[in-house]
């Protein structure tokens, strides 16, 4: 059942864009895929009628609908008047450029109703630099998916300093309503949370190659074999309240050797030179950068995250 009274307008129809249309219907919503070429409209449904028909053979399609049922809620345009038509939510999907985002906002400020809300899936670009100056600044909110959301629930919800607070609730409400796990950012930070955790381990990781500790193909495994086992279901500070007699006992025991080891990080990576084509030609010689590779790979990767989802739900 849907609660939201109109269509979803998903603008953008690369891999993130599909993917938003996917969850979104299959909670019964009605989605609008636009783009500016028609081939790539064209692209994007044939490639999500595949997945779902995938996942559905699979047994892990979501939502209560079949596959057929889902895709035909899904429609395609390459004219922004006719998307913007009837819509109640508009998740932007282009590529990460501001100027284009602040293009297209504006454009939407024009075209769509004033009762709209307007959703940027943008990962770091400030919700002051993408709304400031819309007449529906009120409307407008950052939902940051992770990449891609059918496999991955979480959103980070940023709003605008203008932005009503109706909006973040009505927002929120709807993210719980199609399945995700949103959360809200209580004030604004550059990158948001998930892009600073993330490049917090990106940095250090990179740091242990180029200073010849663990090859690149090791550092990942102790991600994905060890702290990402454990962080699949807790988060870090749950993790150390269980790994003590709680979150206090954890510092008493070892507050001085994380200080003692945080301090010798070294500076912020130039991401750049031999340390980049080391790391580079390894995972290459794992994944070649082709599509036919790297779609399989990714491909595998949603069949994971499809099967760690389902594990999740059945133990919470």
């Amino acid at each position: 059942m849907t609660s939201l009274k109109g269509n979803i307008v998903i603008l953008g129809s690369g891999l993130i864009g599909r993917s938003w249309a996917m969850v979104f219907a299959s909670a019964g919503y009605k989605v609008k895929i636009y783009d500016i070429v028609q081939q790539q409209v064209t692209s994007s449904l044939g490639d999500i009628r595949k997945q779902m028909a995938e996942l559905e053979q699979s047994g892990m399609l979501r939502g209560s609908l079949n596959a057929e049922k889902q895709i035909s809620l899904i429609t395609g345009c390459t004219d922004l008047l006719a998307a913007v038509d009837g819509a109640a939510f508009i998740q932007e999907c282009v590529p990460e450029s501001l100027e284009l985002k602040q293009k297209i906002f504006g454009q939407l400020d024009v075209l769509a109703s004033e009762d709209v809300i307007f959703s940027s899936s943008t990962s770091c670009l400030s919700p002051v630099k993408l709304f400031t100056g819309l007449k529906h600044v009120k409307k407008c909110i950052v939902s940051h998916p992770v990449n891609p959301p059918y496999y991955v629930p979480l959103v980070e919800l940023v709003p605008h300093p203008d932005t009503d607070p109706t909006t973040v609730d009505a927002t929120y409400a709807l993210m719980k309503e199609i399945g995700q796990s949103p959360v809200k950012l209580l004030k604004a930070i550059d990158g948001f949370v998930l892009n600073r955790l993330q490049y917090a381990v990106v940095c250090e990781a990179w740091r242990l190659v180029k200073n010849g500790v663990m090859s690149p193909t090791d550092v990942d495994l102790v991600m994905s074999e060890g702290l990402g086992m454990r962080y699949a279901f807790l988060g870090p500070l749950e993790t150390t309240h269980l790994n003590a007699e709680g979150f206090k006992s954890y510092f008493e025991r070892y507050g001085e050797s994380i200080k003692r080891i945080s301090s010798t990080v070294d500076p912020v990576p130039e991401f750049s030179g031999e340390v980049l084509e080391k790391i580079d030609q390894a995972l290459s010689e794992k994944v070649p950068v082709d599509p036919e590779s790297l779609n399989a790979r990714r491909d595998w990767r949603n069949a994971c995250l499809c099967r760690l989802a389902k594990l999740k739900k059945e133990m919470n």
